[in-house]
């Protein structure tokens, strides 16, 4: 009978520690400093939502020609500056326990070559490693989170089930295009050996070492499970861009889906790669599901449905936003802002409401969409909101996963204008994760 209790008591204090240690990595791209207007979020914005993080990554660094890892804005982040990593690493005195770590790459620079060129060449890995190294000591960083920037896989149109079956045929016998890269097995080679040789010099400092897979990475070509899974401390997946209106110009479809709609390539959704890691033999606690805080959006000349159910024909992305000034891209309180509400219920044209459809299913997250009129105005936005963020860390925590990632901060509705709740994707993450 004691023992009984015991064991069962023995359950309950592990699914505890097991749920106290579920990670919330929030991310700050710094260039949302560099902003005008509204969208200006500075690190001070941040720390209404800090309390629920346990990681905050600072991105994003690059590589310059020596490849040694390097400030997009010296001016705004070393200590001749506006001293940037210093205020985000300070954070740690006001919020103990709080690790911070450097983000390098990302999705950002849209040179892979340059990435690779860094692989294959040991001196440039010991050049990346040891300035990596030295920012991190000369600024108390706690790690590093490497999103090494691989080559794409390239969009695909979207298949019916006879299609996909063509295709498959196709890419059997080698007829469905060239590969992304034609040096992949040489790079995962090198690849492994950077992570190694990383993890080699932070193992004294005991440094952190994450690894980000960005959009739309094809994570086989260039990850050794086994080589490579005692040398991170985790690994992020950016489960979002699955499908976007700068590489989907013309199909309009769910941008960070938790599961493969119907009909659809069955590997873009985050269930897909989550599963994929495991059976590859990544850890389930060393695996990070990154969630946005934005959303995509596609310009509709027709072919919409009144029900605006994807897929169908776009036109492209939509014009920037007033926040995050990037064409197809709109923060979560821009979302707020246009879907239906007593300010802009009556308006019309581009400044007209957008309708919110739900998605009562918890598999592919909401969208909103406002109807053409002569072919103009037409919008559809897939994003993410703090129930569908919610419902991805619940199946995180389902998962027995390592935590989420929130990507990023930046994007969130820091200043409460939704609802008057700051940072409330981020909350509801944290809640769900309890």
């Amino acid at each position: 009978m004691w023992i009984k209790i015991a064991v069962v008591f023995c359950l309950v204090i592990n699914t505890i520690e097991a749920d106290n240690n579920s990670k919330v990595v929030c991310y700050y791209d710094s260039r949302a400093y560099l902003r005008e207007g509204l969208g200006k979020v500075q690190i001070s914005d941040l720390e209404a939502g800090l309390s629920q993080c346990t990681h905050v990554v600072y991105g994003f660094l690059s590589i310059n020609d020596q490849k040694r890892v390097v400030s997009l804005d010296p001016t705004r982040d070393y200590d001749h500056g506006k001293r940037l990593f210093r205020e985000a690493t300070t954070l740690k005195v006001r919020y103990p326990g709080l690790k911070v770590l450097l983000g390098v790459g990302g999705d950002i620079s849209g040179e892979p070559d340059k990435w690779l060129s860094l692989l294959e060449q040991s001196t440039s890995r010991i050049a990346f490693i040891n300035s990596a190294y030295d920012l991190i000591k000369t600024y108390n960083f706690d790690g590093l989170d490497l999103a090494f920037e691989f080559p794409k896989i390239k969009p695909k149109k979207i298949q019916s089930s006879i299609g996909s079956f063509f295709y498959s045929i196709k890419k059997a016998v080698g007829a469905a295009g060239k590969p992304v890269d034609p040096k992949s097995d040489e790079h995962r080679e090198e690849f492994t050996a950077l992570v190694r040789e990383l993890k080699n010099s932070f193992r004294h400092d005991g440094y952190i070492l994450s690894i980000t897979i960005n959009p739309n990475v094809n994570s086989s070509l260039y990850l050794d499970v086994p080589q490579t899974v005692a040398n991170f401390d985790w690994i992020n997946i950016a489960g979002f861009d699955f499908q976007t209106p700068q590489r989907n110009k013309k199909e309009v479809d769910y941008a960070a889906p938790l599961y493969a709609p119907s009909e659809r390539n069955p590997e873009l959704n985050v269930d897909y790669q989550v599963t994929n890691l495991i059976n590859r033999g990544v850890p389930s606690s060393k695996i990070v599901i990154g969630i946005p805080t934005f959303g995509r959006g596609w310009t509709i000349e027709d072919g919409l449905t009144a029900t605006g159910v994807p897929p169908f024909e776009g036109n492209g992305p939509t014009p920037e936003g007033m926040q995050s000034k990037q064409e197809g891209l709109f923060s979560y309180p821009e979302i707020c802002a246009k879907l239906t509400n007593d300010q802009n219920k009556n308006l019309k044209g581009e400044n007209g409401p957008i309708r919110k459809v739900g998605d009562p299913s918890k598999r592919f997250g909401p969208y909103g969409y406002r109807l053409p009129v002569d072919g103009k105005f037409g919008q559809w936005i897939s994003y993410e909101d703090p129930d569908s963020a919610g419902n991805k860390a619940a199946y995180a925590k389902g998962k027995n996963l390592g935590g989420v990632a929130v990507m990023d901060l930046s994007y969130d509705d820091f200043r409460g204008a939704c609802t008057g709740d700051r940072f409330p994707i981020l909350k509801s993450v944290k809640y769900r994760l309890i």
